[in-house]
């Protein structure tokens, strides 16, 4: 705070009383004896006041063996290589979440900073890229936009949605607390501790929905969740990450709807404010279940560590007890998180830990020696004699007393034991708040299971190691050495649990077509050959000329836009569809928006989830008349026929004969929009393909808003032409009875 600088009082006397006493000063911790003293002094005599109201002493940073960095030891590593290592971002990270920022001194290691690359940054930056890849493959492979605006957002119906979005809130209004009482110590813990949750919790529970194997719907939910949290976050991390923040702030910015933005500088984070916490999202009571259940999981894992058990290893059951009924009803309705973390078959819950031969012991830690020194032998063997109950309640209190001696929570080591004669089938291991019992009894069919999951492990490395993506078509064939070795029966008892993992068939020697790769592995002490081969597609049987497609209600009104029904005619659907009768809507709004061939081709892979396979399409079933650019030209004739689809690279066709319907094989909606003077008309599919993917109702607002311009904005659907009474549905099957009908829609 300067004086004598600003020759106060002889001149700006005014100024210099509008910002004293400064809001905060800043320094090592080395000038408490200098600095800190002599503005103290000064301010006292002059003024009769603290010339600070609040103050950020740092400590010392020395060198890696504790003395000073000295130029002449030469005991510390450039600076500049540091920061051309690993990047400034990382150095700064690491300086302010350590002990330097509450003014105790720091020994340096370069190791640090590259752990803060390593746990924070790369996890970070794979969770954003995830975001950004699965962005590009919803828009071209699912013909969706994704324009967000953070003002209306809504969160999900989907548990792990709502708790990070609700952790994420708590967060940002947590930040701004400490940041505005300057406990600025206390804030990069919390934000290093966020990108773990986010990561290995939200994003690796969440990869299948992310990647849109829950439908087209589900897969919105997921990532516009994931998109509010990393734009949250950025914002967030901003001031103490600025160049990563940035990077990844100038992708993300272009999914903000322009609307929600006008008037406000966006061109850089950093001309960003702190972002407000949306007490609306935050639920205490998700997150406490949440954080429950990580905590349950972790304790496995503990017990899974201790046996040397991996988690492919699947494990019977798991046991958690726990004295309050509300915890273990948070824990059953997150079971199917637990039981697939764990690889676990079945979730028990429990009040009664005595019911499974569970007991607490304790034991004297060696650190009271010291201080009860005589004592000591005769209270470590009152200590290992103290019953059940009265260990409870010493965990309670924290607090105990053996033959008058007062002893805390750090001189006593609780663990669990099995009473004598129990089923020792389990293993424990607790918190002190939940124990947690796990099943651990070797089951051959568990066993077999987990050599399945070796397998699919080897096979997937294998992949990676050849370049191999998703889509190309591939084959698996597999030996093993020698034949009598139980992986032999192994292998083909579980190929179908192999199948839903890699999504490519396996089959056993010898290999059939061209090889890409092949590799010999150890399994446990068998020998594994693998051989991948590139796949000539054949023709599905499973799809037969006889199957016809459902009856739809017909229409009380007839499509307000031009549309075809499609037919799958060769092949299978994939990714979770099994219908081979579509439909695909030519233009929407009414009159606006006509599609192209291309567009058509991919629009119909996305309807029967062959993404990345090659089509056609057709005017007849056998093949010939492939749709052109001049058919598309003429919209009114093409309107309400049935095109086929077909696979090219299979020779053989399902459907012999024309299917014939007069109404689209869809449930649709008309919809009319009223804005202001004028009125627009369009059209929107409540499934597709038929009878699977039901629309519910928020994703029908949506839709309506992506027809009609008018994404980030509040939209009312009415059934009559005046905005009044507007409609609302609680489940698909209720959006499905407006089949057939008109609704009418207003901002």
């Amino acid at each position: 705070m300067p004086y004598a600088q600003q020759h106060y009082p002889f001149e700006h006397k005014r100024e210099f009383e509008d910002c004293f006493p400064a809001d905060f000063i800043a320094e090592g911790i080395d000038q408490t004896r200098g600095w800190f003293y002599t503005l103290l002094v000064l301010s006292t005599a002059l003024f009769d006041q603290p010339p600070f109201k609040n103050l950020i002493a740092n400590g010392l940073v020395l060198a890696s063996d504790g003395q000073k960095m000295s130029k002449r030891k030469k005991n510390y590593p450039d600076p500049l290589n540091v920061v051309n290592k690993y990047g400034a971002d990382a150095l700064r990270l690491y300086l302010i979440n350590s002990p330097v920022v509450r003014a105790e001194s720091l020994r340096f290691k370069e190791t640090g900073v590259k752990d803060i690359l390593k746990d924070v940054f790369l996890p970070w930056y794979n969770a954003y890229r995830f975001l950004i890849q699965n962005v590009q493959r919803f828009q071209i492979e699912d013909g969706e936009q994704l324009m967000l605006n953070e003002d209306e957002f809504v969160a999900s119906n989907n548990f792990m949605d709502k708790w990070i979005l609700s952790f994420t809130q708590s967060l940002i209004k947590f930040v701004r607390q400490e940041m505005a009482a300057y406990r600025l110590y206390t804030v990069i813990p919390q934000l290093v501790k966020f990108v773990d949750k986010l990561t290995n919790w939200y994003v690796r529970s969440n990869r299948k929905r992310i990647k849109g194997e829950g439908g087209v719907q589900d897969c919105r939910h997921a990532l516009e969740t994931l998109f509010m949290v990393l734009f949250s976050m950025v914002k967030v991390m901003a001031p103490f990450t600025p160049f990563l923040t940035e990077l990844i702030y100038q992708n993300l910015r272009h999914l903000i709807d322009p609307e929600s933005i006008k008037g406000v500088n966006v061109d850089s984070v950093h001309y960003l404010m702190v972002p407000k916490p949306r007490d609306d999202l935050i639920n205490p009571d998700i997150e406490r279940a949440v954080a429950r259940m990580q905590s349950t999981i972790e304790l496995g894992r503990v017990i899974r560590d201790r046996r040397t058990m991996p988690t492919k290893y699947p494990l019977r059951e798991v046991v958690i007890i726990h004295p309050d009924q509300q915890c273990l009803q948070d824990l059953s309705s997150l079971d199917e998180y637990i039981l697939e973390e764990l690889n676990v078959r079945s979730l028990t819950t429990s009040q009664d830990q005595l019911k499974y031969g569970v007991s607490l012991k304790a034991e004297p830690d060696n650190t009271i020696g010291k201080r009860l020194k005589g004592d000591f032998k005769a209270v470590s063997q009152a200590i290992r004699k103290l019953t059940n109950d009265q260990l409870k309640r010493f965990r309670e209190t924290g607090e105990i007393d053996v033959l008058g001696h007062k002893l805390g929570e750090d001189d006593l080591k609780l663990t669990y034991t099995f009473a004598q004669g129990a089923d020792s089938k389990y293993e424990a291991h607790s918190d002190n708040e939940i124990l947690v019992l796990l099943d651990v009894t070797p089951d051959q069919s568990m066993l077999d299971e987990g050599i399945a999951r070796e397998v699919i492990n080897r096979i997937q490395k294998l992949r990676k190691k050849a370049s191999l993506q998703p889509v190309d078509k591939i084959t698996i064939y597999y030996d093993v050495e020698p034949s009598t070795a139980s992986l032999a029966s192994i292998i083909p008892s579980h190929s179908e649990y192999i199948f839903n993992t890699t999504k490519q068939p396996l089959s056993a020697y010898p290999p059939v077509g061209p090889e890409i790769i092949t590799e010999t592995t150890d399994l446990k002490g068998t020998k594994l050959h693998l051989t991948i081969v590139k796949r000539e597609e054949t023709s599905s049987s499973s799809t037969s000329a006889v199957v016809q497609p459902k009856i739809v209600p017909e229409p009380q009104t007839k499509p307000a836009c031009r549309y075809v029904n499609l037919v799958l005619s060769n092949g299978t659907p994939e990714t979770g569809t099994s219908s081979v009768f579509g439909s695909l809507l030519l233009e929407n709004p009414k009159g606006k928006s006509p599609i192209s061939y291309d567009v058509m081709k991919q629009q119909a892979q996305v309807v029967f989830g062959i993404r990345g396979k090659e089509v056609k399409i057709c005017k007849s079933p056998d093949r010939s008349k492939e749709v052109t650019s001049s058919d598309l030209g003429n919209l009114d004739a093409l309107s309400g026929s049935t095109l086929y689809v077909f696979i090219a690279s299979v020779t053989s066709s399902n459907f012999n004969t024309p299917i014939k319907a007069s109404n689209p094989l869809c449930r649709f909606i008309n919809i009319e929009f009223h804005d202001k003077s004028t009125t627009k008309y369009g059209m929107v599919l409540l499934e597709n393909p038929q009878q699977e993917f039901p629309m519910d109702f928020a994703a029908l607002k949506q839709q309506v808003c992506a027809i009609f311009g008018i994404v980030g904005k509040s939209v009312t659907l009415c059934d009559s032409n005046k905005k009044q009474n507007g409609l609302t549905c609680r489940a698909p099957e209720d959006v499905l009875r407006f089949h057939g009908k008109t609704l009418h829609a207003f901002v």
